[in-house]
């Protein structure tokens, strides 16, 4: 059995091979079931097998493999749990990104990011063991040496609230890019608060 992903096609499928027994004989099987996005976006996968090609393109829609053919079906969550809900929950988290917004020319949050600070760090406490890249970026104000500082400045700034957090200081990489990623393009010299952001990505 071949899977094969469609333009459309997100990694949110689980897969098993298993070996049953028929009338003394042992054959390998397999099963595809694709799941649901967390987010809704549509999902969907090509399974080749024996020269069929059958395209499963909703939630828990399924095939599986038998001595005699393939089969198509609906699946559903009750069965997912039953037959991957170890192997699922063995999965590490996905990462997530957020992005923290700063006081121009400053190292200090805005008011509405000292907010989102708690409920970002609660996010980030789901994860058994955090590994956060931590990155600072500033408008297109000043020069770049100063900028470059600044945007250290503010990635530091958010690795020292999260270390003040509990979060182990190894596991948090902190670096600086300047005005160079601007998140909003600007011409040089302008105060774009949107780009006086520090971006966290967590997994």
């Amino acid at each position: 059995m071949m899977t094969s992903w469609s333009s459309r096609a997100i990694a949110a499928f689980a897969a098993l091979a298993l070996s049953v027994g028929v009338g003394g004989c042992a054959y390998n099987t397999g099963q595809v079931i694709l799941l649901p996005e967390k987010d809704g976006r549509d999902s969907a996968v090509q399974v080749k097998q024996g020269g069929q090609t059958y395209v499963l393109d909703k939630p828990y829609a399924a095939t599986r493999q038998w001595p005699l053919g393939t089969q198509t079906y609906a699946a559903d969550q009750k069965e997912v749990d039953a037959r991957f809900g170890a192997a699922l929950a063995a999965q590490p988290m996905r990462a997530k990104s957020f992005t923290l917004y700063f006081l121009e020319g400053q190292d200090e949050f805005t008011a509405d990011s000292k907010e989102d600070f708690e409920k970002i760090f609660v996010e980030i406490a789901k994860y058994p063991v955090p590994d956060l890249v931590v990155v600072g970026h500033t408008d297109k104000v000043g020069s770049d040496p100063f900028n470059d500082k600044l945007s250290l400045q503010r990635a530091e700034t958010v690795r020292a609230a999260l270390t003040a957090r509990g979060i182990a200081a190894a596991n948090i990489v902190a670096v600086g890019r300047g005005k160079r990623e601007p998140l909003v393009p600007t011409a040089e010299g302008v105060a774009e608060p949107r780009n006086r952001r520090v971006e966290i990505v967590v997994r």
